[in-house]
């Protein structure tokens, strides 16, 4: 399983690439938020490996924990291009409901729609992992 969830990663940080290259090429805003996104990734994805060839689970827990924080920077690129899209005078919850009406009727990139949806699919698959290999 572990492999499986390796090659979620390798998957979602491929996408994750394309949107880095793109985001660089149009000279996009917040680049802090995008850094910390990016280098918290890629620190997981570090930290998933290292766990697939040592198999201690201490280091499928450090990618956990650094997906989730990730996670949380990627949502907030994702709220504040759905808020640019006219959501601006959503509340959160509301805000999350427009994304994913957006991403289900093709408004967003398709990228971008994939690379959300499917960190979802690393994040519980890295957590169901870790709850395994713990007990």
């Amino acid at each position: 399983m572990s492999y499986v969830v390796l090659v979620a990663w390798l998957v979602q940080a491929a996408v994750g690439v394309l949107l880095l290259t793109g985001w660089l090429r149009h000279g996009r805003t917040h680049p802090r938020i995008v850094v910390t996104h990016v280098a918290l990734s890629v620190l997981g994805v570090a930290s998933w490996i290292t766990y697939v060839l040592t198999d201690r689970v201490l280091w499928a827990w450090a990618a956990f924990v650094l997906i989730a924080i990730g996670n949380g920077f990627g949502d907030n690129m994702l709220l504040r291009r759905t808020r640019r899209m006219g959501g601006s005078h959503l509340s959160t919850v509301n805000t999350y409901k427009l994304a994913l009406r957006s991403m289900f009727k093709g408004r967003l990139p398709f990228r971008v729609s994939f690379h959300a949806m499917f960190a979802g699919v690393v994040f519980f698959s890295t957590l169901a992992v870790c709850i395994i290999e713990t007990v």
